[in-house]
């Protein structure tokens, strides 16, 4: 299995490139990073630090959208890192949940997102591509660009248009049960699109915090220090919600059921520890989505998630322990898993 480092572009751009590689030392081969213009800094200027502070990491946005840059500027942008660096850059991309939103737009529609990932997969890889009626191609990059295109998806349509056209698929959960569910429908998606199945790269990302044991207040502190994150999912699966119905059959109830109580959110303390538009989030689906507790929990869970096919689990590393926890899962938890 191979691990990456999720991370908000947060000022100093120093701290970011030093935890990245930090991770790399460990053992993490991919560094990851939000984008959304209005909330953080500017993640492909940081990119290029990274890469050359770095030897092997593989870096990208966990995610872009086809919103907030034209789909040739952001197809040169990782086109151009790879002809500097070597082929280290992979495009996560999805709506746009935050992006969009602080900029008073609205998250990107499937269609766009298929248009864009076949545009800037073509033109990152040195081909040709079709804008809007102008067939355009970079005439500098070299032969063996490439530049792989993984989706972010939730819901029902985008896990069937990820297996069909996607070159991996990004789950921001670890709960086994939705892992299981969410990955076999990416999976049968590309079978019935006459796929190999196994040509989808699956990337669980989702908060992970070491304890020194699993006693009562070690793991509610961990529990505070991640409970964002089933707020910042609860954003996704809302608008799932007000689509398909409280209770489908389309959307599974262990996904949706917990943002009963969601009152609102406020995107300026979107991804970050004592986030207060999370307090709804019950104790259970931050056991479920994350990975917290002693290292022992951390290996078990994540040789559960391979056993259901899951070839890189990303660590969000937003809260107060990020170095240690990239250390332990450097020492411990990656030796560990890949023995």
């Amino acid at each position: 299995m191979d691990f990456g480092l999720v991370l908000q572009t947060d000022p100093p751009a120093s701290r970011v490139i030093s935890l990245m590689q930090r991770a790399e030392r460990n053992g993490f081969t991919h560094g990851w990073t939000f984008d959304s213009a209005v909330l953080w800094q500017e993640p492909f200027v940081i990119y290029s630090q990274i890469l050359a502070r770095t030897e092997r990491l593989v870096v990208g946005p966990m995610v872009t959208n086809p919103g907030t840059r034209t789909w040739e500027v952001t197809a040169s942008t990782f086109a151009t890192l790879n002809d500097m660096f070597g082929n280290r850059t992979v495009c996560g991309i999805g709506r746009g949940d935050s992006a969009m939103r602080v900029a008073g737009r609205k998250p990107n529609t499937l269609a766009r997102i298929s248009e864009a990932m076949k545009v800037i997969r073509a033109l990152g890889s040195g081909r040709e591509a079709d804008l809007g009626g102008t067939t355009i191609r970079f005439p500098w990059t070299k032969p063996d660009a490439a530049l792989p295109v993984w989706m972010a998806a939730y819901g029902p349509k985008a896990l069937k248009m990820t297996g069909e056209e996607a070159d991996g698929f990004i789950l921001q959960l670890s709960d086994l049960y939705l892992t299981r569910y969410m990955v076999k429908a990416v999976k049968d998606a590309a079978v019935a699109a006459g796929r190999d199945p196994s040509e989808v790269t699956i990337c669980v990302a989702a908060p992970a915090y070491v304890t020194d044991d699993d006693s009562p207040a070690a793991l509610a502190h961990a529990r505070e220090q991640c409970r964002w994150f089933g707020g910042m999912v609860g954003n996704h699966v809302a608008d799932l919600v007000a689509k398909y119905g409280e209770h489908s059959s389309q959307v599974p109830d262990e996904l949706t059921a917990y943002i009963k109580a969601r009152q609102g959110y406020d995107y300026a303390h979107h991804g970050r520890s004592g986030n207060p538009d999370t307090a709804f989030v019950p104790d259970e689906i931050v056991d479920r989505f994350c990975l917290i507790g002693p290292v022992e929990r951390h290996i078990e869970k994540l040789n559960a998630l391979r056993e259901l096919g899951v070839d890189q689990f990303a660590v969000y590393d937003m809260h107060d322990a990020q170095e240690a926890v990239i250390d332990a899962y450097g020492q411990q938890v990656i030796p560990a898993v890949n023995t």
